[in-house]
């Protein structure tokens, strides 16, 4: 009798081993639940999923399901594709499913993740999460790697040249090499500690973000492929992007770049460059009528932006109304302010006070810096410079100083520069009753009364070649003096 207990016993105790062999655990109720909508299971909830109706599945997609435990998923041995995003996970353990080509963890609240074992993996999505590292360096398949917002400080993607998409953004990465991803078309490393970022062998890059990090500098002149490029609140002085023209989107806001040069890249649909320590903008690239976003406000040193069209007021551009277009950038200079003097005939000349500028003796603020008040006894050409942090402009004046009651110009050019435009006789003392100018065959030309504005070289509606004219200046004692001078072309 005892003997047949025992072996019934036994027989229960190997019937039940059998079965739940047969089975798999699932603890985790939304999980089974999930399962069973599936189709791989049937009610009621009882923790157990027959294991034959899952070891052949190969995508299993149970994301935004709230659930908290994914124990059971070893078993689903032929899985390929896994979605589990958007759950409560604290764990995953996956390391049996070496089937693995793409998985999707995002959005749960993992603090680890252990990928090595999946030699298959091509994309891996495990962004929002709480991770502190992740190694991915034997999956050398990967390439899609997107592990933004979360705790990771290193970040190690030497080994994954196959990366074609990489997302690290709203991390603690101190430095990330990308160097070896020769493949790489996007890259996203915004919201990080990084101080430098080098692309310079990322030819295929397309689109760029790394934004809100410490760079000083960032060079792209090697990425023509890019068409996006978003680097704002970075500590960049200058940035070259004239070998990106296919560069549709830029944003370097907040910056401390100088100078940017967008006249190579005529697919530019936006762009913001607003909070910089810009000093010229140049725009002109031929497509500023296409332009959906145009920003270059809180530049405090910018005087000009030159653009496709200066007579334009482009309403939706900020800042607006912005009055300082130019056609050309060396038009950039006539928005520094300085002064103008008139040219002087006398004894003497005392330099009045200025309020844009200085008194130089020579251009470009070289020579002798002269002050108001000088009094000058010679005769000599005098400079008004006025320098700012981005650019100058110089003005200047001749002093002439005679003794004579009255001076006589030996040359004038009419070009319409304001300089010596006219031809114009001082009459210091009042001494001079009328002038009269002759061409070379004693044909009356102009007849002038005292202090007129001068000849402009027009007779009769035509503008008179270069040659040498006759005057005669007639005082008021009735003497009489002849001499000749220059018109010049």
């Amino acid at each position: 009798m005892v003997n047949k207990i025992n072996f019934f016993t036994l027989y229960l105790f190997l019937i039940s081993t059998y079965c739940i062999s047969q089975n798999t655990f699932v603890p985790d109720d939304n999980f089974e639940q999930a399962l069973i909508d599936l189709g791989y299971d049937i009610g009621p909830l009882d923790n157990f999923v027959p294991t034959a109706n899952i070891n052949t599945v190969t995508n299993l997609d149970v994301a935004s399901l709230n659930i908290s435990d994914l124990t059971g998923i070893q078993d689903f041995a032929a899985l390929s594709i896994l979605d589990c995003s958007d759950n409560n996970l604290s764990s995953l353990s996956i390391s049996s499913n070496l089937n693995l080509t793409e998985l999707f963890c995002n959005n749960n609240a993992l603090t680890s993740l252990n990928v090595s074992a999946l030699s298959l993996l091509k994309i891996l999505w495990c962004d929002f999460n709480q991770l502190t590292a992740i190694d991915v360096s034997n999956n050398s398949d990967l390439i899609s790697l997107t592990c933004g917002d979360n705790l990771i400080t290193s970040l190690d993607v030497t080994q994954n040249l196959n990366l074609n998409v990489l997302v690290c953004e709203n991390n603690q990465i101190l430095n990330i090499d990308v160097t070896q991803n020769l493949t790489l078309n996007s890259l996203l490393v915004r919201g990080n500690l990084l101080t430098t970022l080098d692309v310079t062998k990322n030819t295929n890059l397309a689109f760029l973000d790394c934004g809100i990090n410490q760079l000083t500098n960032l060079d792209v002149t090697q990425n023509s492929n890019l068409r996006v490029l978003l680097c704002f609140n970075n500590l960049l002085t200058s940035l070259d992007v004239t070998q990106n023209t296919l560069l549709s989107d830029l944003s370097c806001v907040h910056n401390q770049i100088t100078q940017l040069d967008m006249s190579k890249n005529t697919s530019l649909v936006n762009l913001d460059c607003s909070h910089n320590d810009l000093c010229w903008l140049n725009i002109k690239n031929g497509t500023n009528e296409n332009a959906t976003i145009m920003h270059f406000d809180f530049n405090p040193n910018l005087t000009c932006v030159v653009v496709d069209d200066a007579s334009l007021s482009y309403p939706n551009w900020k800042p607006y109304p912005y009055s300082n277009f130019v056609n050309e950038l060396s038009e950039c200079s006539n928005f520094v302010p300085v002064d103008t003097l008139q040219n002087f005939i006398g004894t003497n000349y005392t330099l009045p006070v200025l309020n844009d500028g200085n008194y130089y003796t020579q251009s470009g603020g070289n020579g002798t810096l002269l002050q108001a008040g000088d009094v000058l006894n010679s005769s000599q050409t005098i400079y008004i410079y006025n320098e700012t942090s981005c650019d100058s402009n110089e003005s200047n004046f001749t002093v002439t100083i005679t003794t004579e009651d009255y001076f006589i110009p030996k040359y004038f050019t009419p070009n319409n520069d304001g300089k010596h435009d006219y031809w114009v006789v001082t009459d210091i003392n009042n001494s001079i009753n009328n002038i009269s100018i002759y061409n070379r065959y004693g044909q009356l030309l102009k007849f002038l009364l005292p202090n007129s504005q001068g000849w402009d070289g027009i007779y009769n509606g035509e503008l008179l070649p270069t040659d040498s004219y006759w005057y005669k200046i007639t005082l008021n004692n009735r003497e009489v003096l002849r001499g000749y001078f220059a018109l010049k072309r």
